[in-house]
């Protein structure tokens, strides 16, 4: 049994995502991130850096004791590989996949969520237009990218559905909170309508939406806690410091 410590965010998604097509038997424990359920030491001790999702199967690749993972990517490689679903191992087919991974880690993922910060700031932070400008420029470039990819194969690496696409839906479908026209991007769209339509798609992506924060029907007093807690982090101290 694999234990997911999860939030309904997009890196929490990507991974429900990839459980749910491969038909996986998981618990899903609510990381309550509005509340800090992700700074206990308890939660520390599988996800150093703080941020969820975080994995831990009980039945590892491998055998032995239970294997605690973190980084969506890195879980998303060590469910499909024990899997052996939607991550082809012969070396072209295997880094076609790889490169895509690391983009949407490295690039769709940062720049959507600080697009997406941002423009939640806008009016409460004073003049946001040099970083608005910045990012929605980047996410905009982004999504030139996957539709330059997209008009060229039916999925990002290629021809076959595997963890690239999965991993970069769920920040995808935020189009229009990112200030994104999808109509600019018809390939996008159409892979977009595609993955959509999986059963196991759906499935990944309402899990916890019971939990989903609603900023819109929060006060001032609760959004600005919010912000607090999860905005301007530094340094946690070392045990001997």
């Amino acid at each position: 049994m694999m234990d997911i410590h999860y939030w309904p965010t997009p890196n929490g998604k990507k991974v429900t995502i990839l459980l749910e097509e491969c038909g996986t038997e998981y618990n899903m424990i609510p990381c309550a991130i509005g509340v800090g359920d992700q700074f206990t030491d308890e939660f520390l001790a599988i996800s150093p850096n703080n941020r969820m999702p975080a994995l831990v199967d009980h039945d590892p690749l491998g055998g032995g004791d239970p294997i605690s993972i973190f980084e969506s990517g890195s879980m998303m490689m060590y469910i499909a590989e024990k899997e052996g679903k939607f991550w082809p191992q012969t070396p072209r087919e295997k880094y076609d996949v790889n490169q895509w991974v690391m983009w949407q880690m490295a690039n769709q993922g940062p720049k959507s969520g600080e697009c997406g910060h941002f423009r939640r700031l806008k009016d409460r932070q004073g003049d946001q237009t040099y970083a608005l400008n910045r990012f929605g420029d980047e996410v905009n470039r982004l999504f030139g990218v996957m539709n330059n990819q997209l008009y060229a194969h039916p999925y990002l690496a290629g021809d076959a559905y595997t963890i690239a696409d999965m991993i970069s839906y769920p920040w995808a479908v935020l189009w229009e909170s990112q200030g994104q026209d999808i109509n600019e991007f018809k390939h996008v769209k159409r892979w977009i309508d595609e993955l959509g339509e999986r059963p196991a798609v759906q499935k990944g992506m309402a899990v916890g939406s019971e939990f989903a924060m609603d900023l819109d029907n929060m006060s001032e007093e609760e959004q600005a806690k919010l912000r607090k807690l999860l905005y301007n982090q530094r340094a946690r101290p070392a045990p001997d410091a």
